[in-house]
């Protein structure tokens, strides 16, 4: 936590010397405006700002991705805002989170989950909170700004994420931010700890001829992990003293999972032609990133089996470099094309070899690969439209492509369309392929096909309704199944799919407004053809949200209170094996059909936001039925509050 400290005294210069605003939104704070054709002329000094304004409008602070999409500073506060306060900082319909904040989260919405054409080092149910290359924003403000989450968590502990970014000059950027959390839960053997150091800097040439932005992150989570209730009758009657979930048995106390990483990544261009807007863009891409997954357990549990040592401890490494270089050519008229080829190098390994009775090796100690790739990608601006064509496939032995096409079309600002196209040929994660422990059944070394998507995404946002379609087809779809077929005993293994799957999803949202009063509305249907159950899903998924807002204190102060109501059908859902950090299939035990109230109060007064929350108030009056995954139940009723608060100078 001592990151946590030094973030808090960075900013402290800013926190004395914070702004009033000066452009308002609708609850009277900055809002986000999205207005690309800003005037430069109103940047006169080195800062960036006018010796005539006072204040900085709030469009001129741009937050930006390395795909140039580029978003402002938004302090409104409305229902959006609510969803977002989690700590992933985002919004999590389709995610259902377990007890404790910091543990994974259970995924509802399989249009959720995303494959590379690359593969991963895998043990995806640890990554929910792991920030990845996509994840990570640039910055460019005229005054240093500085951003404190803090939300209060399960028991003892705190959430907390302290962000500071400042321009020394107009072409010069820094950022520098933490994220720490730790939280002791409600149950036996649940601690969660984790930190996101994160630090930024971007780059660009007067004459904007040469753009540089890169990044360095340093990430651990940490979880006790307690393989759930051994007894979810008495959860259910939740009768004292059972009722203090403390003293509910869980499968084990001593077992404990660690994943860290360190990545460092740069990525730049230079373009040739300095007055022609035809020229030849040269660009450059590198990331280095190492991380391990670790699991130990003081004690071997007979659950995974028969162990090789009394005392578990399994690390699996990996080190990934990634080289992409290309050359692209930019028109006025006729869009951007580029093309490159990259070099992705990844060596995921153990320290120890398995040997078979007549010592064979029975799993090997690595996989190391590199690949090599050729891609193209063109680009078209219209008038009210954009067009996009992405291609790539590999040049070396490994039978890998992608391409993907998407088109977003503006009518006007009441009616945009978009329609998304991507045929994936990709191999397997390595977890997939590799994996050693000291528990005797979990320990392979497979030859799987790859995995072959097509997905079809159209949207259509209106004043009306906004509406997203999702149709995908699998084949040879990799999943992990429980080969005992009992919740008591489990030996989990990667297995694949040779039969197709086809998944077809619906999602209709709108946030409806009449005088103060509005009802956020947002509905999922699935449907998969499946028939050996080895994807599932629940057919419905909605969140619905009553809500009042209103001015107080002569408008001092922008509230909102309200109910949110989130519901799931029952389904067969994934359980989660904390030996392998992954989540795995089952066909015994159906879980949902649940409701979840929240109640909620938030206010705003400047740019500090407040948030109160009691969360699923209805949990002792609905019944004990609540579950995120067969044995984990979902939280009980909790009151929590926390506060996101901007600072300007």
């Amino acid at each position: 936590m001592n990151k946590v400290f030094i973030i808090i005294f960075l900013s402290i210069p800013v926190f004395v010397f914070s702004q009033k605003n000066t452009l308002k939104g609708a609850d009277g704070g900055l809002g986000n405006f999205n207005n690309n054709n800003l005037n430069d002329s109103i940047f006169k000094n080195s800062k960036g700002i006018s010796k005539n304004m006072k204040k900085p409008p709030i469009d001129l602070y741009k937050i930006y991705t390395l795909q140039k999409d580029t978003t402002y500073l938004d302090t409104t506060l409305s229902i959006q805002k609510e969803y977002k306060f989690n700590l992933l900082r985002k919004d999590i319909f389709g995610l259902l989170p377990f007890a404790n904040e910091g543990q994974t989260y259970n995924t509802l919405d399989f249009g959720l989950t995303k494959k590379n054409v690359m593969p991963t080092m895998g043990f995806l149910a640890k990554h929910f909170n792991y920030l990845e290359v996509n994840d990570i924003n640039y910055y460019n403000v005229p005054t240093p700004l500085s951003d404190l989450y803090f939300k209060t968590v399960m028991e003892q502990g705190q959430s907390l994420d302290a962000f500071l970014t400042v321009n020394t000059k107009r072409n010069l950027n820094f950022s520098i931010a933490y994220k720490g959390l730790r939280s002791i839960g409600k149950y036996i053997n649940a601690i969660s700890s984790s930190g996101n150091f994160r630090f930024t800097t971007s780059y660009f040439t007067k004459d904007k001829r040469y753009v540089l932005n890169a990044h360095f992150t340093g990430q651990d989570i940490s979880n006790q992990e307690n393989g759930g209730i051994v007894d979810t009758a008495v959860f259910e009657l939740s009768e004292p003293p059972f009722n203090e979930r403390e003293r509910l048995d869980v499968y084990f106390n001593d077992a404990t999972s660690l994943l860290k990483g360190n990545r460092f990544l740069i990525d730049h261009s230079f373009k040739l032609n300095k007055e022609n807007p035809n020229s030849l863009i040269f660009s450059h891409q590198f990331n280095h990133e190492y991380k391990f997954f670790n699991f130990d357990q003081t004690t071997a549990n007979n659950r995974f089996g028969n162990a090789y040592s009394n005392s578990i401890s399994n690390k699996t490494r990996y080190n990934h470099f990634y080289n992409k270089i290309g050359v692209g050519f930019t028109t006025k008229n006729y869009g951007e094309v580029q093309f490159y080829v990259d070099d992705n190098n990844y060596n995921y390994f153990y320290k120890s070899i398995v040997f078979d009775s007549s010592g064979n090796t029975l799993v090997p100690n690595a996989i190391n690969d590199r690949i090599n790739s050729i891609g193209g990608n063109y680009t078209y601006f219209g008038s009210n439209f954009k067009t996009n064509l992405h291609v790539s496939n590999a040049i070396t032995n490994q039978s890998i492509s992608n391409i993907e096409a998407s088109i977003n079309y503006k009518l006007n600002e009441n009616y945009q369309f978009e329609f998304h196209y991507q045929k994936l040929n990709s191999l397997p994660n390595l977890n997939y392929t590799l994996y050693q422990s000291n528990y005797v059944d979990y320990n392979w070394y497979n030859n799987f096909k790859n995995e072959k998507r097509n997905v079809f995404q159209i949207a259509a946002r209106t004043k009306w309704i906004n509406l997203e379609a999702q149709y995908s087809i699998l084949d040879d779809y990799l999943y992990f199944d429980n080969t005992t077929n009992d919740i008591e005993t489990l030996t989990v293994k990667p297995f694949q799919n040779n039969n197709t799957i086809t998944y077809a999803s619906l999602k209709a949202s709108k946030d409806i407004h009449f005088w103060k009063f509005g009802l956020d509305n947002t509905v999922l249907l699935q449907q998969v053809d499946n028939a050996d159950n080895t994807l599932n899903v629940p057919q419905l998924v909605t969140r619905n949200a009553f809500y009042f807002s209103e001015h107080v204190f002569k408008k001092a102060m922008f509230i909102q209170t309200g109910v949110v109501f989130n519901y799931f059908t029952k389904y067969y859902a994934n359980d989660y094996n904390p030996l392998l950090g992954e989540f795995y299939v089952q066909n015994e035990k159906k879980i949902g059909a649940f409701p979840m109230f929240d109640f909620f109060i938030n206010a705003k007064v400047r740019q500090a936001r407040l948030f109160l929350k009691a969360e699923h108030f209805n949990s002792s009056f609905t019944g004990y039925n609540f579950y995120t995954a067969p044995n984990y139940p979902y939280r009980d009723f909790i009151v929590r509050f926390g506060i996101v608060w901007n600072f300007f100078s």
